[in-house]
């Protein structure tokens, strides 16, 4: 036990978007004390994603790369039957809501991230992201999880090869946004909400994880690879 909840580590998990996860991450949330519930959403996703009604699917004023992105996570979870895109989110702000938790949005404004982006970006690295979004549209879902296993089984070594790839890309969608993250629940903390859980995309735990311990924040990170192996909750007998 923790002298104080401030003491206890941020626990990290990572998510994949396309894959279901609900069963996992309800059995690892329902086992921890916990003060708050953080996932990686703006105001505007959270809106969008929890009040479908009340946001239309109209994106036409959403930057192109947020649009196709959009498409391609809606058609893998799709085929690859993970459901909607941000269904992990969707779990966690159930859970929350069902354990009277408060639910914290620490991402930064996707339209804001993706402008930034594209104004950072040199052209041929636009070039390349615009094109690697277009294949992903037609990549075989088989692909898709054969990539994925191989990333789980070395995400650094596919963070290196983004790195090298596209410099920008990951320093604007990765590095900037983890210490972002990192800021808002260090300050979360500070304000007493010590015991948290956050669901984050997978490709975010390492970076995360490093910018919370700069700040002298204990973490304890489960990555996806291993939290699909967690046993969800038995279903309950009727």
């Amino acid at each position: 036990m923790y002298a104080r909840t401030t003491e206890s580590p941020v626990l990290l998990l990572g998510a994949a978007h396309v894959i279901d996860l609900s069963g996992p991450l309800r059995s690892v949330l329902a086992d921890r004390v916990l003060d708050g519930v953080a996932v990686e959403l703006d105001p505007e996703r959270a809106g969008s994603l929890f009040r479908p009604s009340a946001h239309p699917r109209d994106r036409s004023g959403l930057p192109l790369l947020t649009r196709v992105w959009a498409l391609i996570q809606r058609r893998l979870g799709s085929e690859l039957g993970g459901g909607e895109a941000g269904a992990e989110m969707k779990v966690a702000a159930l859970v929350a809501q069902e354990r009277q938790l408060p639910l914290f949005l620490i991402d930064d404004p996707m339209r804001i991230t993706v402008m930034r982006l594209v104004r950072a970006m040199p052209f041929k690295e636009r070039v390349q992201l615009l094109l690697g979004a277009v294949i992903a549209l037609f990549l075989p879902a088989r692909l898709v999880t054969r990539e994925m296993d191989r990333y789980a089984a070395s995400p650094e070594e596919y963070t290196d090869h983004l790195r090298q790839a596209s410099p920008t890309l990951a320093r604007v969608l990765l590095d900037e946004r983890n210490e972002h993250m990192a800021e808002r629940l260090t300050h979360l903390r500070a304000r007493g909400y010590g015991r948290l859980a956050a669901v984050v995309g997978d490709a975010h735990l390492p970076g995360l994880a490093a910018a919370l311990s700069r700040r002298g924040v204990a973490v304890e990170a489960i990555p996806f690879a291993k939290l699909r192996e967690v046993r969800g909750p038995s279903p309950t007998p009727s």
